[in-house]
């Protein structure tokens, strides 16, 4: 299984990286959550969509060549040996300003998974490749990406997971607190989360643009 319920206090419930609410109301006045073990998917800012100028070096509006763009992304994930295989998919849309005569294109994009919001845990580079017909402005494909994750690395320690399920009644000490306040218990948290991450696989000068445009 790669889910498992909790019940936090509200507070505790919202700041939980990679989590999701179900949104019911626990006897204890916490809100009851499903955590995954599979890594939350993204499109990085920036990276969702690729325009290629001709010629090259040129980047007004009429030298626009094809302007392609990722979407759609979808996630699934299961368990092998001691790993999450997380699988994403997704669709790239291209379109062109020259419709004359067939067309291929093949672009490169990368699926990374991330540990913490920060550690690259790996990177690989895939291509996908676009058709256009004769005349035809618009090109579609589907594209799919892989990530593991270890499975201990994605398990919250058990003293982690004692403080954010344990139940509080009204009156006790530590009622009002939330348990991602501790440095520590927040660090376990963000240890144990891991996304994938998928995008066009730019140069410099293409994520200058995307940036700047």
């Amino acid at each position: 299984m790669l889910r498992k319920s909790f019940v936090l206090t509200s507070l505790a419930a919202l700041a939980l990286t990679g989590c999701t609410r179900e949104g019911d109301i626990d006897s204890s006045g916490g809100i009851a959550i499903t955590r995954s073990a599979c890594p939350g998917i993204a499109i990085p800012v920036y990276t969702g969509d690729v325009t290629l100028f001709s010629p090259a070096e040129a980047r007004t509006a009429d030298a626009i060549d094809v302007v392609a763009t990722l979407s759609n992304l979808r996630s699934s994930c299961v368990e092998q040996g001691d790993d999450i295989v997380a699988t994403a998919s997704f669709d790239v849309v291209a379109t062109r300003t020259n419709t004359s005569g067939a067309r291929q294109l093949v672009l490169p994009y990368f699926a990374t998974v991330v540990q913490g919001g920060r550690v690259v845990v790996s990177k690989r580079i895939s291509t996908i490749v676009l058709n256009f017909a004769d005349g035809a402005r618009r090109a579609e494909a589907k594209g799919s990406a892989t990530g593991y994750v270890n499975h201990a690395a994605a398990t919250l320690p058990p003293q982690v997971q004692e403080r954010l399920t344990r139940k509080r009644k009204a009156g006790d000490v530590d009622a009002a607190l939330d348990p991602l306040a501790d440095p520590d218990v927040r660090a376990a948290v963000q240890k144990a989360s891991f996304e994938l991450l998928v995008g066009f696989q730019l140069t410099d000068e293409q994520l200058k643009y995307n940036a700047t445009r």
